[in-house]
C-alpha cells in the first residue's frame, strides 16, 4: 500500500460472498475493491455471524472491547482475517451472545426480526466507532468512515461529538428499512439522551437508526441520482422526506456500479456457454437451452424458439411481484412465452408461484430460494428480464441484464429510470434504446411494455441491435468510485 494512501473504514452488516441478503452485500464487495484498485487503504468491519466465521481461515486477535449493551456491559473480541476474495484485511466483531446463531443476519427462521436487533446493531456501531478512533492503538486510523444502511446508522452518531474524529459518510441503500425501535430499547441501551429529540434519532415516539445516520453523518449518499430526488418526496420518503429535504446540502445520489469481473458473459464460470457483444448467438441460445433443460427433460424446438422471461429477486410487493402474478396468466393465454423465476420472500407469493408452476409445468419454472449460479444462468439464458419494481433505489439486476444481452422491462423509478432507455421509435432509430420502460403503476401498463418487447423480439435485426446497445453500456465502478473519492476528500 502506497505511503499516504487514503485510509477508509467500511462498516456494514453484510458483504458478498461471506454474507449476502441482497444488493447491499454486492456493493460492499465491489465498491471497496474499486477504491482499493485506485490506491485507497481499506478495512471492512463486519459482525461475527456464525456463518461468516466458518468461512474465514486464520484469524488474529487485535484486542477486546467492553461496551454498553441492553443488560450491562458486553464483551466483543476484534479479529483480523484475510479471505482469498478480499484484497484487504477484514475486521470482525466477534460477540457470540449477539451474533453466534444460525440463519439470516436480521430475521429468525419464521421471518420475524431478531428481538434483540436494537442491541446487536447498537453494540456493533459502538465497537465500529471505537475502531474508527484507533482505540486498540493499532496505528491505523481512517480519514473516512463509510457506513451502510440502518444497521450502521449509529456509527456516525457515536462519532459526532468526538474530537479529531474521521469524516463520516452514510449510505442509504433502501429507505424502506429504517431500523425503528421502541423508546424502551433506547433507555435500556443507555444511548445519549441528547439524541432523543426530533432533531436527533427520535422518530414518532421511538427511534430510528437510519435517521441517526442521516442526522449525524457529515455526508449522506444514496445509490442513484433518481432515488436521491425521490426520497425527498412524501411518496418515497417514509416520513423522513422533510428531514432529507433539510439535509439536501449533504445528500448525494451516486449510482451503484456492478463488478464487471464477476458479471461478464464472456468469462462467467457459471455459464455453460460464453458469448460477447459481437457474437451474441449461438452462446445465448446454448444458455437458454441449458436453462430450460434444468426444468424440462428434453425441451423441444417450440420451447427454444418461444420468448423466455426471467426474474430474479425478492418476492415482495416493492418488486411489483403482484403485477407479475397478474400478468403471467394473461401472457400464457395470448402468447407462447415461458417464465423462469428465482426468488424468495413473502410466503403468499412463494405459494402462488409454486402453484402456477404446477399448473403449467411446461411453461412456468420456479425455484424458491437463492442460488448464485442459477441467477447468472437466468441472466444469460432468458430473452427478457422482468423487473417492475414500484420503487428501486438503484437496482443491480437490470444492469446485469443489459450486460448479458437480456433487455429488461422496468417501471420508471429510481435507479431503473437512470439506467434503462425505453425502446421507442425515436430511441430505436437513434440507437440509444436498451430496454422497455412503463410509467403508469399498474398491470395494464406492465403488460403493454411486455407486449412491445415481444413485438420487437420477433424482429431479429432490431432485437440484436437493442441487445448490443445494452451490452455496450458501462456500469462498472470506475466513475462512481471516483465520485466517492472526491466526496471523501471534500
Amino acid at each position: 500500500m502506497k505511503r499516504g494512501a487514503m485510509k477508509i473504514l467500511f462498516v456494514a452488516s453484510e458483504a458478498y460472498p461471506l454474507v449476502k441478503t441482497g444488493g447491499l452485500g454486492d456493493v460492499l464487495y465491489s465498491l471497496p475493491h474499486a477504491l482499493h484498485d485506485r490506491g485507497a487503504d481499506i478495512r471492512l468491519v463486519l459482525p461475527g455471524y456464525r456463518a461468516l466465521l466458518r468461512q474465514l481461515g486464520q484469524m488474529r486477535i487485535l484486542g477486546w472491547f467492553d461496551v454498553r449493551g441492553a443488560e450491562g456491559m458486553v464483551g466483543a473480541r476484534i479479529l483480523q482475517a484475510r479471505h482469498p476474495d478480499f484484497a484487504f484485511p477484514l475486521w470482525v466483531v466477534d460477540c457470540p451472545p449477539l451474533f453466534d446463531r444460525e440463519g439470516n443476519p436480521y430475521v429468525d427462521a419464521g421471518g420475524q426480526d431478531w428481538p434483540d436487533n436494537a442491541e446487536r446493531f447498537a453494540v456493533f456501531a459502538r465497537v465500529a466507532a471505537l475502531l474508527a478512533q484507533d482505540a486498540l492503538e493499532l496505528g491505523w486510523q481512517p480519514a473516512v468512515v463509510h457506513a451502510h444502511d440502518w444497521q450502521t446508522g449509529l456509527v456516525a452518531a457515536f462519532l459526532a461529538d468526538q474530537p479529531l474524529r474521521p469524516k463520516t459518510v452514510f449510505t442509504i441503500h433502501n429507505l424502506a428499512y429504517g431500523g425503528y425501535f421502541p423508546s424502551s430499547d433506547f433507555v435500556r441501551l443507555q444511548l445519549p439522551s441528547h439524541w432523543w429529540s426530533p432533531e436527533g434519532a427520535e422518530f414518532h415516539g421511538g427511534f430510528s437508526m437510519l435517521k441517526a445516520g442521516i442526522v449525524y453523518a457529515d455526508a449522506v449518499t444514496t445509490v442513484s441520482p433518481g432515488y436521491a430526488e425521490e426520497i425527498c418526496t412524501s411518496e418515497f420518503g417514509y416520513g423522513l422526506d422533510g428531514l432529507l429535504l433539510s439535509r439536501q446540502y449533504k445528500l448525494h445520489g451516486i449510482l451503484n456500479g456492478i463488478d464487471t469481473r464477476i458479471w461478464n458473459p464472456s468469462t462467467d464460470p457459471h455459464l455453460p456457454a460464453h458469448y460477447s457483444m459481437s457474437r451474441i448467438q449461438p452462446g445465448k441460445r446454448r444458455n437458454k437451452q441449458a436453462l430450460l433443460e434444468r426444468f424440462l427433460p428434453q425441451p423441444d424446438e417450440a420451447a427454444l424458439q418461444a420468448p423466455l422471461l426471467g426474474l430474479v429477486g425478492r418476492l415482495v410487493e416493492q418488486k411489483g411481484i403482484d403485477w407479475v402474478l397478474a400478468a403471467i396468466p394473461v401472457l400464457l393465454a395470448e402468447t407462447d412465452v415461458r417464465l423462469v423465476l428465482l426468488g424468495s420472500g413473502q410466503a403468499m407469493y412463494e405459494q402462488k408461484f409454486t402453484r402456477l408452476a404446477k399448473q403449467h409445468p411446461q411453461r412456468v419454472f420456479v425455484e424458491i430460494g437463492y442460488d448464485e449460479p442459477l441467477a447468472h444462468q437466468i441472466e444469460a439464458g432468458a430473452d427478457l428480464f422482468l423487473m417492475p419494481s414500484r420503487f428501486e433505489p438503484c437496482g443491480l439486476n437490470q444492469m446485469y441484464s443489459l450486460r448479458y444481452g437480456t433487455p429488461p422491462v422496468v417501471f420508471k423509478t429510481g435507479g431503473l429510470a437512470d439506467t434503462v432507455v425505453d425502446a421507442t421509435e425515436a430511441t430505436l432509430q437513434d440507437g440509444s434504446a436498451t430496454g422497455f420502460v412503463f410509467d403508469v403503476a399498474d398491470v395494464a401498463a406492465f403488460l403493454d411494455a411486455i407486449r412491445r418487447a415481444l413485438g420487437l423480439y420477433r424482429q431479429p435485426a432490431q432485437w440484436r441491435r437493442l441487445q448490443q446497445t445494452g451490452m455496450r453500456q458501462s456500469f462498472d465502478w470506475s466513475e462512481s468510485a471516483g465520485r466517492y473519492l472526491a466526496l471523501y476528500s471534500t
